[in-house]
């Protein structure tokens, strides 16, 4: 079976351990028992859950601001409690407004709501914002602003069908289980499906768990076989979704990248020096400019396996090149992050670059002249 080069024919994912696993994850934590404690903690729950993730309105002022941003703030620790309180604050004004309503319709109040419940369902699904995001290989900076560092556990794919499955099947099951009580004419449960989340949020917890020992075995394997012709001084393994066997592996020496594929099952490691290396590109005058530009900044911050290339006279999609006198000159130079360049197989895709990708036009060696993300100009 073939494969293309680890710059080409890739999937794109967006930045973020996608929002549908976190949306299940905070209502399985409302299900698996807060919501006996009161009223409204699965709603606060999935609120908390999501609400992280709010940070991507930064995107309007731009991609280089989405990515400077993104992850930030409201993916710490410090956030954590504050994120919990906004989202109690809002449950709480939804809690006012149902009540005014009965009043109208002169129904009795509705029985008392343990607030001290509700922060505490919100606050459990805000740290799981945190912990989930952690787990695939974008990474986040829990202990920003005090530590700007990232921190990464790449052991989990940033969208996971089995986590879906798994969760999606603890909230339709009990579901389906009431539709048959109430045909057959059995007692409705008013809390039904506390076992099913709680099982679907152990069964969360074995998976990462499998995934983390195929992850170390992964790099084992990595640093006990002589992959690259030259020892390498820096390794990593990136996952693939579903199956738990399989990693995209890169590997840095002085000179080149490699990439390779490692399955932790059969214990083979697929790489062709020929076909999977990338030598390191020149570092030009256009490419230290490029490095000192919002986007250069940011996208190095973030970016632990960023390559940065002077590809001369190339237009970039979303931006035209700059229009320029007789006698000045414009490159482009490319941002990436070889973490993101799976070399999906048979796909049929077409050959582009890896997804969060960034370019500027760099004008006389030194000037910038436009910065663009994924088709999106930096104004």
């Amino acid at each position: 079976m073939s494969r293309t080069p680890p710059l080409a024919h890739v999937v794109s994912w967006d930045r973020a351990m996608e929002p549908v696993t976190h949306f299940l994850t905070g209502a399985c934590l409302g299900r698996a028992g807060l919501n006996r404690k009161t009223r409204y903690a699965t709603l606060a729950a999935v609120l908390a859950a999501e609400a992280g993730d709010l940070d991507v309105l930064w995107g309007f002022a731009g991609p280089v601001a989405g990515l400077q941003h993104h992850r930030g703030i409201t993916h710490t620790f410090v956030a954590v409690p504050v994120v919990a309180a906004v989202v109690t604050g809002a449950v709480w004004l939804f809690h006012r407004w149902r009540e005014k309503r009965r009043l109208r319709k002169g129904q009795p109040p509705a029985q008392p709501t343990l607030w001290v419940w509700v922060y505490a369902a919100a606050f459990l699904s805000a740290l799981s914002h945190l912990l989930l995001d952690w787990t695939n290989n974008y990474g986040l900076r829990p202990l920003f602003p005090f530590n700007p560092r990232w921190y990464a556990g790449s052991f989990v794919f940033i969208a996971e069908p089995v986590l879906w499955a798994l969760m999606l099947s603890a909230l339709i099951f009990p579901w389906l289980l009431g539709l048959t009580d109430r045909e057959i004419g059995a007692r409705r449960s008013a809390f039904r499906g506390r076992g099913w989340a709680i099982f679907a949020l152990c069964g969360m917890v074995v998976l990462w768990c499998w995934r983390w020992g195929e992850h170390a075995q992964a790099l084992a394997m990595l640093q006990t076989t002589q992959v690259t012709a030259v020892p390498a001084t820096r390794i990593a393994a990136e996952p693939y979704p579903v199956n738990p066997f399989l990693w995209h592996a890169i590997l840095e020496t002085p000179a080149f990248y490699q990439t390779a594929e490692v399955n932790t099952r059969t214990g083979e490691i697929e790489s062709d020096p020929l076909r999977d290396v990338l030598y390191k590109p020149a570092v030009t005058p256009a490419v230290e400019a490029a490095r000192r530009t919002p986007l250069g900044q940011v996208y190095l911050d973030w970016g632990t396996w960023a390559v940065v290339r002077d590809v001369g006279q190339e237009p970039v999609e979303g931006l035209d090149p700059p229009q320029l006198p007789p006698g000045r000159t414009w490159t482009t130079v490319q941002f990436s992050d070889l973490r993101f360049a799976y070399a999906f197989r048979g796909t049929g895709r077409s050959a582009g670059p890896p997804p969060l990708s960034g370019w500027v036009y760099i004008v006389d060696g030194h000037e910038d002249a436009g910065e663009v993300m994924n088709g999106r100009p930096q104004k």
